[in-house]
């Protein structure tokens, strides 16, 4: 009964994508009566990859490997007054055809919407959505904390040994009021279906969040940051959950460039049986220093409690360095963060654990038409089971605008997970060539980046 509604809510997911196009690409035409204009604001393209996949299942015993080809057709629609609306829509209707395991092929429809619209001067509508059908073995993070320059991030969770293709839809309406410079008060909705063809070894799941927050400054120098949560996750034979939580943040500003602030975090997990509730306690001290306009790092450090109904409760430091520099030519990022980690709404969903991780990106624009782009990753997920795992990942990719309705992208890459787990882990290389037509600046290298993503270490 629980798989029937909530496979019912992805049809509904679906057929509410369609809806949402509607409404938005609609919003300019009530602004700007020129049809003509609008029209010319929708740009067709195409894409064509193909790829060389060495582990398909990311299995260590039953290794396939295959030539993948992907054709993306795709509808892309931007449109902006700066005082009354913005709407950025992205649309692909994607086919992979697998060479030697061609039962594999499928049909994969991604969707990106980003609008929003001022009702008044200080009030605005906004919304968010993010579409994906997908048989990779890793799900790429999704979520507004994952910019768009800072691709081959990860979930946790893996489908391995087998190959299943998933749906994912994320929708996020919110309306913010602006009462002041720097004074917002917004309440979220989100609304995240997960549904996995694989019944039998994943399991759906669907969670609804609401998510009111409030953002004050009393002067110049001291701000607070109130942050909370409700959420309810239905899942397919996992037992049901209800969360609430939130944070408070103090800031103390000393000028533009350095802040200082301390921060409370808290979650209440209660699950129907036989599931074991739990709080999580995560006070934290940090710092916020802006070398220069393009150059801004942020360190915290602190230590988090989590406190079952039943059994023993763990606990250990809690850590994260964020160092971002986006200059004209070169963007980097360096992320650092230790912890714990909150998997839920996942393949398959593997709940508290603790966890360490570090990410570092370069963009380097070698010239007006060639840029090269390289990532690096190392996780450190350490499970309640006892399983203990080193996952790293490295990505390379080069890109060429041979035309202004031409371009060209070589990539490679490289995954290997270390178990202490007899039989489990994984190595994966790939190598990809990419030309896409008809968008000038589009890389086949961001399609099926996401843009909504839950926060890694809470909701």
């Amino acid at each position: 009964m629980k798989s029937e509604k909530i496979g019912k809510v992805g049809r509904v997911a679906r057929v509410r994508w369609v809806f949402l196009i509607l409404f938005f690409v609609g919003i300019p035409s009530w602004i700007q009566a020129d049809v003509n204009d609008i029209l010319l604001k929708f740009h067709p393209y195409v894409s064509a990859r193909e790829e060389y996949n060495s582990n398909i299942l990311l299995s260590k015993t039953n290794k396939l490997s295959d030539f993948i080809t992907g054709v993306y057709p795709g509808l892309s629609f931007f449109s902006l007054d700066r005082t009354t609306y913005m709407v950025d829509l992205n649309f692909i209707a994607s086919y992979f055809y697998y060479e030697r395991n061609r039962d594999f092929s499928f049909f994969s429809p991604t969707g990106r919407l980003n609008a929003w619209y001022a009702l008044s001067p200080n009030l605005t509508f906004r919304v968010r959505d993010y579409l994906v059908r997908s048989d990779a073995a890793r799900e790429a993070l999704y979520g507004a904390s994952v910019p768009q320059d800072q691709p081959n991030q990860y979930l946790l969770s893996t489908q391995t040994g087998v190959h299943a293709i998933y749906l994912r839809n994320v929708a996020e309406p919110s309306l913010d009021y602006r009462f002041g410079r720097e004074n917002l008060f917004s309440v979220l909705y989100r609304n995240n279906v997960y549904h996995n063809q694989k019944d039998n070894l994943f399991e759906d799941s669907q969670e609804n969040t609401v998510n009111p927050r409030l953002n004050y400054w009393f002067d110049i120098h001291n701000g607070v940051l109130l942050d909370f949560f409700h959420s309810i996750g239905h899942f397919e034979r996992s037992p049901d959950m209800v969360g609430d939580g939130g944070s408070l943040r103090y800031t103390y500003r000393f000028d533009p460039q350095l802040s200082v602030f301390g921060s409370y975090f808290f979650v209440r997990e209660n699950f129907k049986n036989p599931g074991v509730d739990y709080d999580v306690h995560n006070p934290s001290l940090g710092v916020q220093y802006k070398f220069s306009p393009t150059l801004l790092a942020t360190a915290q450090g602190g230590y988090w409690w989590q406190i079952p109904d039943q059994g023993s409760k763990s606990s250990g430091p809690f850590f994260s360095l964020d160092l971002t520099e986006k200059a004209v030519r070169t963007t980097y990022s360096l992320q650092l963060s230790g912890g714990y980690i909150q998997d839920y709404f996942t393949a398959q969903n593997l709940g508290f654990n603790k966890y360490y991780r570090a990410y570092g990106m370069i963009n380097h624009m070698l010239s007006q038409k060639t840029s090269i782009r390289a990532t690096g990753s190392v996780e450190r997920p350490i499970y309640e089971t006892g399983r203990k795992d080193w996952i790293w990942n490295t990505h390379v990719g080069v890109y060429y605008l041979l035309f202004r309705w031409m371009s060209l992208s070589l990539e490679g890459s490289y995954t290997q997970d270390r178990s202490n787990i007899s039989g489990s882990g994984y190595k994966d290389c790939r190598g990809i060539f990419g030309i896409t037509l008809g968008q000038p600046g589009f890389m086949p290298a961001m399609i099926g980046q996401p843009t909504l993503q839950r926060p890694m270490y809470s909701y």
